[in-house]
């Protein structure tokens, strides 16, 4: 049950523990650093911290790609502070010089270096580590952390290869576990993970209570999803369908959908244990938060996800699905010929010319090449199927053939209404209605094929809904924290419903928040957002407030809105405050406001480029992500009164109704 605290209307703050800087810092954010930061949140009227996911990430820095559900990420872990690193001074001001200045931490050499001095600390502690009762004691209390030590041994002696490539040890069972963790020859390896742990466990929970004694709530980030190369998915194959792989559908934002990579759950094998994996997640995130983030909930109604065997995520669908039959499309009034017309990418002769021959610049030779290795013609028409042997996405870019020719097949591959994912079994393609197959239905056939889909819609919904209040519910029923939900994408009916009657929090951002059933989608008023949700201005995966104003907003559609029409093309600090402020007075219990948008309330923190203070460009792998920092250190922000005057405004900032006239914003300083 939640407290009085996180019953309170408060203004929060978003930040990566990785951004934090201080004096004591030696080029990364680490756990201590959040009892500076509260401080300086206290001087600024801040209820709530909100960090991004802490699990260990190896050498990704990603904090959505855990290698662990459970271990925590040795980067944050201040080593100086240790009891065995008193006289590594030396080494410490070496790392400190050489990361310290840098705009972005470099994350994989900051890992890597403070590894490699981690590693020396314990070779020359060990006899002492090794006679520490204190860290049996804990070993004994958290019996995950042998699978994890065991794992991360094994990864490390593979090179940090995926462990689907391992010689040995692919495949392990709890006795094959314990006999790796008791290995005599290999108890020191072992023994240094399980020694991190203990060491980041006892600074991070120092750390929270320190935050919760200043009457902040300090808010974790609980990921829905594991990576597929983690100690879970090794240990526990059973509770993952590792051959499918989550994402999301194809929106016009990403044409080709988005897949994460990911293993989805099985949670028919997790239900058999009373979901005793995911319970522990929650008992384990109790040691530090007030409040959490359900990461991706959508996922827990259904999940979108596509066979490993395909490189984009057209050819998904949602699990749990609601499977259409041969029988089915029978009863619908199509024959053989038509099923496979429906099924089946039918693609045009002069089609395959025009994309590639005419625009894609493929020779004529080419263009039969493409024709002799990967399509059969169909009798005499000007129609061809893909072979046989061309099913997925590695079957064409096995062809020995243009990159032009290789995309246009691929593309091809989705041109249907159906994909049979089993014997005569089929899920609807996402983008069906657009295909040509879908184009040559008769309007009574089309009729005839929506009513179908939505009535096997609405049996889908009646189950999404039964089981995503009986997993969401095992998340929250007695658990000390406040649920937030990240509810963004393709919702359903019934999410909504769900979340307030688990009571956990929905989330609106801003920019998103339209009321897309009116004309010219109206921004559904701050005074209308639920009480029982929060708000914020942009999110890790998204431009911050300042590029969004400057790149991608309708100005004159948001300018108004906030009842300020006439402000100026470049963000400016008059800007940020009209629009924080307008944010601060939504109806929501919480605003969880990103501290980079907040650092724009003042003109000293705005970095010459605008681009450069993003947190996460989706779909993108490169080292400029998840490294964001501080642009100054947390001391001296404590110090900047204009900025703190300007956030604790935003405290203060009442409640909006729905109606509130332009007349009561000052608009003065944009």
């Amino acid at each position: 049950m939640a407290d009085a605290m996180t019953n309170k209307r408060l203004i929060g703050v978003v930040v990566p523990v990785g951004a934090l800087r201080s004096k004591n810092g030696i080029g990364v954010g680490e756990f201590p650093d959040l009892v500076d930061f509260a401080r300086f949140c206290k001087k600024t009227d801040i209820g709530l911290i909100q960090i991004l996911p802490v699990n260990d990430t190896g050498y990704e820095s990603s904090p959505y790609s855990a290698l662990s559900a459970f271990a925590l990420n040795p980067l944050y872990l201040r080593i100086q502070d240790m009891e065995e690193a008193q006289s590594y001074e030396s080494e410490l001001d070496a790392i400190k010089v050489k990361f310290s200045n840098e705009i972005r931490f470099p994350y994989y050499k900051m890992a890597k270096a403070k590894m490699e001095l981690l590693r020396k600390i314990f070779k020359e502690n060990f006899d002492k580590i090794e006679r520490d009762t204190t860290l049996s004691v804990w070993i004994k209390k958290n019996e995950w952390v042998k699978t994890y030590s065991v794992f991360r041994r094994l990864k490390e002696a593979n090179e940090e290869k995926s462990w689907k490539e391992w010689k040995a040890f692919q495949k392990v069972n709890t006795k094959d576990i314990e006999a790796l963790w008791n290995d005599p020859l290999r108890k020191s390896e072992n023994l240094f993970w399980a020694w991190l742990q203990s060491n980041l466990e006892k600074q991070f929970k120092a750390a929270a209570e320190a935050v919760a004694a200043m009457d902040i709530i300090l808010k974790g980030d609980i990921p829905i999803l594991m990576n597929l190369d983690s100690c879970d998915v090794w240990s526990h194959p059973e509770y993952f369908h590792q051959s499918l792989s989550a994402g999301a559908p194809p929106d016009m934002y990403s044409p080709e959908g988005q897949n994460w990579g990911f293993p989805i759950y099985n949670w028919t094998a997790q239900a058999k244990d009373d979901y005793i994996w995911w319970r522990a997640r929650i008992k384990a995130a109790e040691k530090y938060y007030k409040a959490f983030r359900i990461d991706h909930v959508l996922g827990f109604f259904r999940i979108w996800a596509t066979s490993r065997c395909y490189n984009s995520a057209t050819m998904g669908r949602f699990i749990p699905y609601v499977p259409i039959k041969k029988q089915d499309l029978q009863e619908l009034g199509f024959d053989d010929a038509r099923i496979r017309w429906l099924t089946l990418p039918h693609i045009p002769t002069h089609e395959v010319w025009d994309a590639l021959h005419r625009q894609g610049g493929c020779t004529e030779n080419e263009v039969h090449r493409v024709f002799e290795l990967a399509l059969d013609r169909i009798g005499s028409e000007e129609l061809w199927l893909f072979k046989k042997t061309i099913k997925y996405d590695a079957n064409i870019e096995a062809l020995n053939i243009p990159d032009v020719a290789k995309n246009f097949l691929i593309k091809e591959l989705s041109a249907r209404v159906f994909l049979e994912y089993d014997t005569d079994v089929y899920s609807c393609i996402w983008t069906y209605q657009t295909s040509r197959q879908y184009a040559s239905l008769s309007d009574k056939e089309r009729e005839c094929l929506e009513k179908f889909l939505a009535e096997k819609h609405e049996i889908a919904e009646k189950r999404w809904e039964k089981d995503a209040k009986k997993i969401l519910s095992v998340l929250t029923e007695g658990s000390s924290m406040v649920a937030c939900a990240e509810d963004l994408g393709v919702q359903t009916e019934c999410v909504p419903r769900i979340l307030n009657k688990l009571k956990i929090f929905s989330l609106k951002v801003v920019r998103w928040e339209h009321d897309w059933s009116l004309e010219g989608h109206p921004y559904i008023p701050y005074g209308e957002y639920p009480e029982l949700s929060v708000c914020t201005t942009s999110v890790h995966d998204s431009t911050t407030l300042r590029q969004w104003w400057n790149d991608e907003a309708d100005q004159e559609l948001f300018a108004a809105f906030n009842g300020a029409p006439s402000l100026p093309k470049s963000y400016n600090p008059g800007t940020a405050r009209i629009f924080l402020r307008q944010a601060a007075s939504a109806r929501s219990r919480w605003r969880i406001l990103p501290l980079i948008d907040m650092l724009h309330l003042t003109p000293r923190w705005y970095a010459e480029d605008p681009d450069s203070e993003r947190i996460n460009i989706p779909g993108t792998s490169n080292e400029f992500n998840w490294t964001w920092r501080l642009p100054a250190d947390i001391e001296e922000l404590e110090e900047e009164k204009e900025l703190i005057s300007a956030i604790k405004e935003l405290s203060a900032v009442p409640p909006a109704s729905s109606q509130k006239k332009s007349a009561d914003i000052d608009t003065k300083q944009a």
